[in-house]
């Protein structure tokens, strides 16, 4: 059983999930964020609860969510960060590929967080020391494996310019070595760490990234390497590349440089 800052998590993410996985598959408010993006009134009901969770459980905390900003103490040093539907294209398609993830960090350190699956009911969890994945009440130690040889790009921070991950998905030397993947939900970062994908590649700056913090926590915990796109520190540069092996991470920098 999971105790201190790793229950709390787990709590929240479930709650979230809940609301989720109640309204999965039915009519939903939409309020638009772009032309190609948009929250659904899930995503505000799925925040509130996780938010009520951590409010009660870790008042002394702050707090970050992406549809409602910031709450709790603005001085403290722990925060939570919490997306509370990463997928929400996916689940206004009805298409099972989401995820609901909190994540508490001290500066960049990671103390906990849990990324949860509310369509296959799977926890992803950390507590900062090891890493698990929690399937009916049981759980099992997360291991990378690069067996599957496919790559998560992340098509979503793209822009007007093309970016690393569009080239990667374009480009057939690539391609010839690691099958891309376009799963647009930060529940593939946890698949890292669960050996179900061998790596994951993103642009954009991701300090302090609500979507993915839950993610990278359970990934470094479960021994991933994790890198900018030069193989820097994150956070040092741009992007990620993270790899369930040190033979994928240096291949698939390799490829990142050639086309960068």
């Amino acid at each position: 059983m999971t105790s201190g800052d790793a229950a709390v998590a787990i709590e929240a993410a479930e709650a979230g999930s809940a609301v989720v996985a109640a309204a999965y598959g039915k009519e939903q408010v939409r309020y638009a964020k772009s032309a190609t993006d948009f929250a659904t009134q899930t995503d505000l009901d799925a925040e509130r609860a996780i938010v009520a969770v951590l409010s009660a459980r870790r008042p002394d905390d702050a707090r970050e969510g992406e549809e409602f900003g910031r709450s709790g103490p603005a001085t403290a040093t722990r925060r939570w960060l919490i997306d509370p539907l990463c997928g929400t294209l996916n689940f206004g398609a009805v298409t099972p590929l989401l995820a609901v993830n909190v994540a508490l960090l001290d500066g960049d350190r990671a103390l906990a967080a849990a990324s949860v699956d509310p369509i296959a009911k799977e926890i992803f969890w950390t507590d900062g020391r090891s890493a698990q994945v929690r399937r009916r009440g049981h759980d099992h130690r997360l291991v990378p494996s690069p067996a599957t040889g496919l790559v998560e790009i992340n098509l979503d921070r793209s822009g007007d310019a093309p970016t690393v991950s569009d080239r990667l998905i374009a480009d057939a030397g690539f391609r010839a070595h690691y099958p891309p993947r376009v799963l647009s939900s930060t529940l593939a970062v946890a698949w890292v760490a669960a050996g179900r994908r061998a790596g994951y590649v993103s642009d954009g700056r991701l300090r302090g990234d609500v979507h993915f913090a839950a993610g990278l926590a359970i990934a470094q915990a479960a021994g991933c390497i994790v890198t900018d796109l030069s193989g820097g520190p994150l956070h040092q540069g741009e992007g990620l590349v993270l790899s369930a092996s040190e033979q994928v991470h240096a291949d698939l920098l390799g490829h990142v440089a050639r086309l960068r």
